[in-house]
C-alpha cells in the first residue's frame, strides 16, 4: 500500500474518531481511540514508537516517541490544542528525517471539522 492511500485511511479513521468523541479532550484520548479505529481499518500500527536520534556516529536514546507509525510509512503526530503552529510542523519534518519516513500527519484535534486541523507534510528525502 503507498502512503497516498494509507493517509487516505488514516484522515477517515480520524474524522470518524473526532465525530465520535468532539474537541476538548486530551491528546492521549485521541491517540488511543485513533489507533483502535487503524488496527480495525486491518492497518499495522504501532503507537509510542521509540525514535532514536542518531547524531554523527553516537545514537543517542533522547526519548523521543512517534504517536503513531502505520504501515512503517507514515507518521502520525497528534496534539489537541487551539491552533497548531509552526514548531508542531518542524517537529513532524523532524521525525519524517530522523525516521527516513516520507509522510507524516500532524492531526489537531481541537477543531470543529478534523480536517480543518490536519496537515500533510513530506519529507523530500
Amino acid at each position: 500500500m503507498k502512503e497516498n492511500e494509507i493517509s487516505e485511511k488514516i484522515i477517515g479513521c480520524a474524522i470518524e474518531v473526532h465525530k465520535s468523541l468532539g474537541p476538548g479532550l486530551l491528546e492521549s484520548a485521541y491517540l488511543e481511540c485513533l489507533f483502535y479505529e487503524l488496527q480495525n481499518a486491518g492497518l499495522l500500527v504501532e503507537k509510542q514508537k521509540p525514535l532514536p536520534l542518531i547524531y554523527k556516529d553516537i545514537k543517542l536514546d533522547a526519548g523521543y516517541r512517534i504517536d503513531i507509525l502505520v504501515e512503517g510509512k507514515v507518521i502520525i503526530e497528534l496534539k489537541s490544542v487551539e491552533a497548531l503552529n509552526d514548531i508542531h510542523v518542524a517537529q513532524v519534518l523532524t521525525y519524517l528525517k530522523l525516521s527516513g519516513c516520507k509522510l507524516g500527519l500532524l492531526i489537531n484535534f481541537n477543531v470543529l471539522r478534523v480536517v480543518d486541523g490536519t496537515r500533510r507534510l513530506v519529507n523530500k528525502l
